[in-house]
């Protein structure tokens, strides 16, 4: 039969492509706008914070006007990341505009007066936020919303970590698992690239991890070393690491369940919440554990941070198990932000711990447990192997070639593994959950 040319499906493939980078470049430039503005002035209430102290004493007080807020104005704003994955399964009523200028000003508020939480949190609901108000002025179809939602979500999430593939691959592999929706995977992509370089253009850095272990290539025939005694140590680690995630998510969730359950009035939980994190300071008796924890104030002051955890004496022995009580009670009790960076400092800091008892490399275990926790606790091992490359990978080819990324590999894809069905969003199908609907094809000419 002789060869013919479906010059159609060529232009159809080529419209679909062009008409994403169409909606994609204005979603990216917002998004990433929006996050150097927030990552901005996070910058400018945690330095806030940490020269006033005091301000911690007000965290209730704090807690009540987040709550209140949220209870006038947030309405179903209030789901936050749990309402974007709904409407990307079946899109319905959409994710409010509000949604952004509200998680905003309480993640602030949450980091101003001491509240330990995160960042990515704030940016994915700012992303989706906009891209729900984008679709809505674009009149899309649902299945188009449901992309435009997931490349909103990538947007932030490459934009506030500074890692634009992971934030395209955690877009589509975090909504069910065992399931990608590949159609989404080119606009997710193309909003995330464009979010990254907007969001740097805007002259917003990030955080430098580095891990200086590097093992010395062994054979000839290959690019890649590995030592297997290491590797039976990854395998190990792994295994706490998803329990980790899987406390972390439990005990958020349990906090929230007894929040709700014992204190029927929605703008008083984050105040007791703020008052047990007072009585937690005083117990531990210093203030290591509060806000994001990426770096110590002043930076030779010794206390343990993310940055910390990759050299040895660098963290206690339960210092992961502090920042996830406080951050369990934070977020559980209602206070605003996200759970991805305290989940980079729990894994940090336990892998810190579990290098010095394993005889490995501390700052191998403490990337690994950063990336590997995270991993377990969205069930997203194949966006956080790809995030272990983005952030320690650049400028480091001997670590590349040392095995590292076979090394994330099996910590990330592990935990997540031995975590079994526990997620930090509740909203998070697996594939047989999924709701049973006609499969989104690639577009086609006939």
């Amino acid at each position: 039969m002789p060869f013919r040319w479906d010059y159609r499906q060529h232009v159809t493939l080529a419209w679909f492509v062009l008409k994403w980078l169409a909606i994609c470049l204005p979603l990216g430039i917002v998004v990433g706008s929006s996050v150097a503005i927030f990552l901005w002035s996070l910058n400018v209430v945690t330095l806030t914070q940490w020269a006033n102290p005091w301000l911690l004493y007000l965290l209730p007080l704090a807690g009540i006007g987040s709550g209140l807020m949220y209870h006038y104005l947030g309405r179903e704003a209030e789901g936050g990341n749990n309402l974007i994955m709904e409407q990307i399964h079946e899109p319905g009523g959409g994710v409010p505009l509000r949604m952004a200028p509200l998680v905003l000003i309480g993640t602030l508020i949450t980091h101003l007066f001491g509240g330990s939480a995160g960042r990515e949190g704030t940016a994915v609901q700012m992303g989706g936020s906009l891209a729900g108000g984008i679709g809505r002025l674009l009149r899309l179809t649902p299945d188009e919303t449901r992309i435009l939602l997931s490349a909103g979500v990538a947007a932030g999430f490459g934009a506030v970590f500074g890692t634009p593939l992971t934030g395209a691959i955690f877009a589509v592999e975090v909504i069910a698992i065992g399931r990608m929706s590949y159609k989404a995977i080119i606009p997710c992509l193309m909003a995330s690239v464009i979010g990254d370089q907007v969001n740097t253009a805007w002259g917003i850095g990030h955080t430098h991890y580095h891990i200086a272990f590097a093992t010395e290539i062994t054979s000839s025939l290959t690019a890649v070393s590995l030592d297997w005694a290491l590797t039976g140590k990854v395998a190990i680690a792994a295994i706490f690491f998803g329990l980790a995630s899987v406390l972390f998510a439990q005990l958020t969730h349990g906090v929230s369940w007894t929040a709700k359950t014992y204190i029927p009035i929605p703008w008083l939980r984050p105040a007791v919440g703020g008052c047990v994190v007072i009585a937690l300071v005083w117990l531990i008796g210093h203030r290591d554990y509060l806000g994001l924890g990426v770096s110590s104030h002043p930076p030779d002051a010794g206390m343990i941070c993310i940055e910390s955890c990759f050299r040895s004496g660098g963290a206690d022995w339960l210092s992961w198990w502090w920042k996830l009580l406080f951050t369990a009670v934070t977020v559980g009790s209602g206070f605003k932000g996200g759970e991805v960076t305290p989940l980079f400092f729990i894994g940090a800091a336990l892998g810190n711990v579990l290098g010095v008892a394993l005889g490995a490399p501390v700052d191998l275990m403490a990337g690994l447990g950063f990336v590997a926790v995270f991993a377990g606790a969205t069930n997203t091992p194949l966006a956080c192997t790809i995030m272990a490359i983005e952030l320690f990978g650049p400028g480091h080819g001997e670590l590349l070639s040392s095995g590292f990324v076979v090394y994330a590999a099996v910590a990330c894809f592990l935990s997540y593994f031995l975590s079994g069905s526990s997620s930090i969003y509740h909203a998070q199908k697996r594939d047989e959950e999924e709701p049973q609907r006609e499969q989104e094809p690639m577009p086609e000419t006939d």
